[in-house]
């Protein structure tokens, strides 16, 4: 594994307590960073982050709650010191069926959960690193997010605003040290895949000309680099890891 150094940085990761949040975690602490993990599966974060040293804490922060964004950042910033890195890796599937198929209360939670926990994130911790003048934001979109997904309208969508929300973000912070760009992987060998059936599974990996899904510590290759300060002239861009099935 190359290394990526982070030392002495504070990152946060939504979601850490599996698949590619648990692989970014993994890698920035190996790193050299000190991680705030947020994830609402308080016995999957506790059992996973209890290995990893003195390096990392967990904390139960709902990303689709104002208040406890806020309060989640504080007790980070308490810990361990400013937050200088901020990874929104939250986030879910749905279900899956056409678009005249789809529940209203899929593409709401959708919604929710991927696109505004994101917004919400990045407006509460955005001012504090401008504050610091150094910080990075690391939005994890999917190539979902630029060729559309069939049966899995709302997903897409969702994650088509996270694009855009990541490049609006990186021209209203310019300049003051922050920056912020986005990662779309193609499918990923994660848990979230085993739960699909193996009739989809096999339709997202043979999209892909590599022919497999991603590894999420492929995915956590990229979020790292885009996590440091080598990544200094590069903001509001979308990085492609779908094994070449996106050729833009």
């Amino acid at each position: 594994m190359n290394r990526i150094d982070l030392e002495g940085r504070h990152a946060v990761v939504t979601g850490g307590a599996k698949g590619i949040g648990l692989a970014i975690v993994r890698r920035m602490i190996e790193s050299g960073a000190r991680v705030s993990v947020w994830d609402i599966d308080t016995a999957r974060l506790d059992a996973e982050l209890s290995p990893l040293g003195d390096d990392v804490r967990g904390d139960a922060v709902d990303v689709t709650d104002p208040d406890a964004i806020e309060a989640g950042i504080t007790r980070a910033a308490e810990a361990f010191g400013n937050i200088d890195i901020f990874v929104n890796n939250a986030g879910a599937v749905g279900t899956l069926g056409k678009v005249w198929e789809q529940p209203v209360e899929n593409w709401q939670r959708m919604l929710t959960l991927n696109l505004t926990g994101t917004f919400l994130c990045c407006r509460a911790v955005a001012p504090h690193m401008m504050a610091n003048g150094y910080g990075r934001i690391v939005n994890i979109a999917s190539n979902a997010s630029k060729m559309g997904t069939p049966n899995n309208a709302p997903y897409a969508a969702a994650k088509a605003g996270v694009v855009s929300l990541t490049k609006t973000l990186a021209k209203e912070v310019a300049g003051t040290g922050v920056i912020v760009n986005a990662i779309a992987p193609g499918g990923a060998n994660t848990e979230l895949f085993d739960n699909l059936s193996d009739e989809y599974r096999e339709q997202i990996a043979s999209a892909m000309p590599l022919g497999r899904l991603v590894e999420p510590d492929e995915v956590a290759a990229i979020a790292c680099w885009a996590a440091s300060e080598d990544c200094s002239f590069t903001t509001g861009a979308v990085f492609d890891i779908s094994g070449g099935r996106a050729d833009y």
